[in-house]
């Protein structure tokens, strides 16, 4: 997939990482997408390292993990600026 593929994944897995976390987010949507953008390449990144997967195509998994890498970024954000 190239970039621009990538950066939509993780609009799609932040926007749902954020239906799954409903809540004041210090940073607004503009966080809340980065932070998936970056859950999805970490996502990609760890799923590829323990063999589940490479990053170079979309199934069910890559974005499972894209989720639930933005999950935990955004759960870290929060702890991290609540805080500060």
């Amino acid at each position: 997939m190239g970039i621009l593929s990538w950066i939509v994944f993780g609009l799609i897995a932040g926007a749902l990482a954020k239906l799954v976390m409903p809540g004041d987010d210090p940073g607004g949507i503009v966080m809340t997408t980065a932070l998936g953008v970056a859950g999805a390449l970490i996502g990609g990144f760890v799923g590829s390292t323990l063999g589940w997967g490479a990053i170079d195509g979309f199934d069910m998994r890559s974005f499972g993990l894209a989720i639930v890498g933005s999950i935990i970024l955004l759960g870290g954000y929060r702890l991290v600026r609540r805080d500060a």
